[in-house]
């Protein structure tokens, strides 16, 4: 039975639990230094339990400078290369400490995606409590590993994998010692379209590996989040914007504030009906079973010796009677007493 728990500062992660929810800034700052908390700030009104930024090195991941790359801003079609896209983006460790040190004061949880052991310990350095590793660097086992020694959740997102490549990932973190790790089912398109989400990967995930599972959602509007944590997600990213005409790659397809306040509201709504799996009334139907469920009554006056026929019974509430698969049990004996029309039929009453 799938029972891990990850606590992070007041905040518990896991089955059974408030799904954590996760605005996504990436690098939707654009660099600027009052957005980032401005839009950390509006996660933090907007109900978000954590705020996610990516404190890469371009160099870590682009050495070819050609690599080109399309995407829509500010409504229009944008080409340019990869490295200058990302390296316009980058934060340095001053800034990260600077924005660690904001969610601190706000009271939201900072987490980061690096792209390098020296990213791993920049964070380190400025006391960040749970690192994420992105759907790329799913294959670099090697970073994996760096992640685990630090003995601190860790956050998986899977998108582009295989199965395989997921279980190489996990057992890489677990040999080098890794404990808590949670799996964020993903797709790896911006954009993602509905019919391309395939959210039947969360349970599956959920039984291949004994970890808490999560759902980073690419699509527009929020109803894959809702399927997610109707499936069992106990963690949900998603990206998020102050402003979807912002200049950048990722603003376009990013929750606003109130999109995102929407989507808190409804989780924690869901996760109310979600309630429990055991099959009975709930305590709020015990009314409607004594009021409005239907008993054996008496269809007419009937006297005293009358022997009871279908036609003498009707099904009526309030169900103070006999039930009506009782009725078979009535049909040919002989009233005890009188009853009038509508008046319950006990087994008291025949003989």
């Amino acid at each position: 039975m799938l029972n891990k728990k990850i606590h992070i500062q007041n905040k518990i992660i896991g089955k059974n639990t408030p799904c954590f929810i996760a605005a996504e800034i990436g690098i939707n700052h654009n660099g600027n230094m009052n957005l980032a908390k401005k839009m950390i700030q509006a996660a933090k009104d907007a109900g978000a339990d954590g705020v996610k930024f990516q404190n890469y090195h371009t160099e870590d991941f682009i050495l070819d400078k050609n690599l080109m790359y399309e995407y829509i801003s500010e409504g229009k079609k944008i080409i340019e290369t990869q490295y200058e896209m990302f390296k316009r983006y980058e934060l340095s460790t001053s800034q990260l400490r600077e924005l660690k040190q904001y969610c601190d004061e706000i009271g939201i949880i900072f987490f980061s995606t690096p792209t390098s052991k020296q990213g791993i310990k920049d964070l380190q350095d400025i006391d960040t409590l749970l690192f994420k590793n992105g759907s790329d660097f799913l294959v670099n086992l090697e970073l994996i590993e760096q992640f685990a020694k630090t003995k601190m959740p860790l956050i998986i997102s899977t998108g582009m994998a295989t199965l395989a490549e997921i279980d190489d990932a996990v057992r890489a973190f677990e040999k080098a010692g890794g404990e808590e790790l949670i799996i964020l089912h993903c797709i790896s398109s911006y954009p993602a379209p509905a019919q391309y989400v395939n959210l039947k990967k969360i349970p599956a995930l959920e039984a291949a590996f004994n970890y808490p599972i999560g759902f980073s959602d690419h699509t527009n509007g929020i109803i894959a989040s809702l399927g997610a944590v109707a499936l069992g997600a106990c963690f949900i990213e998603k990206h998020f914007t102050t402003d979807k005409n912002l200049a950048g790659p990722d603003q376009h397809f990013s929750a606003n504030p109130k999109e995102l306040e929407q989507l808190v509201k409804a989780i924690r709504i869901l996760e109310q009906s979600l309630g429990s799996s055991k099959i009975a009334p709930t305590q709020e139907e015990e009314y409607g079973r004594e009021n409005f469920r239907l008993s054996c009554v008496a269809k007419k006056n009937l006297k005293k010796g009358h022997v009871l026929k279908r036609e003498d019974i009707a099904f009526s509430r309030p169900a103070n009677g006999l039930a009506p698969k009782f009725i078979q049990d009535l049909i040919g004996k002989s009233l005890n007493n009188s009853l009038s029309v509508s008046e319950p039929i006990l087994f008291t009453h025949i003989t």
